[in-house]
């Protein structure tokens, strides 16, 4: 059985401002987890 992604996610960018806080990330969340992405 092949699993398949809930939600991919590819080259991220997040700023605010200036400041630069996720810079070109990728996720791949599989069905049935949970994420939570945090900061400062």
């Amino acid at each position: 059985m092949e699993e398949t992604s809930a939600l991919e996610i590819k080259n991220l960018v997040k700023c605010f401002g200036e400041v630069r806080a996720v810079d070109g990330a990728d996720l791949i969340v599989r069905r049935g987890s949970f994420l939570t992405l945090v900061g400062p």
